[in-house]
């Protein structure tokens, strides 16, 4: 999607094997996640990140817990669509893993509008 302009390290849910709907939809938008391996967020790993976005705002509390100095510096993914927080499609639809597919390419368009890339 945008990891040309947004070097990323996913640090979401620990799954043995990624959800069948999300390689779904991936594919769909011509996308792998081939490879694809979630990590943990350490404290360590938290600080050598100039933005952590994340996807809800529990999210916030739980990176705030682990780094607390890396607070100022983590948003929402969708912190310029109105703040809207993007949910978690797991164990749902193959609908939802679209819509949420949708929210995140208009959170990440928007974010390299305003980052200028």
């Amino acid at each position: 999607m945008y990891r040309e302009h947004l070097p990323f390290t996913d640090c979401g849910k620990i799954a043995a094997k990624t959800d069948p709907s999300a390689i779904a939809v991936a594919e769909k938008y011509h996308l792998s996640l081939d490879g694809h391996v979630g990590k943990q967020l350490s404290s360590s790993m938290a600080r050598q990140y100039d933005l952590i976005l994340v996807m809800e705002k529990h999210h916030l509390e739980q990176v705030t817990h682990i780094s607390p100095e890396s607070r100022g510096k983590t948003m929402l993914l969708g912190h310029w669509m109105g703040g809207k927080e993007i949910p978690d499609p797991y164990r749902k639809s193959d609908e939802a893993f679209d819509l949420v597919y949708q929210l995140i390419n208009q959170a990440c368009r928007s974010w390299a509008e305003k980052m200028g890339q």
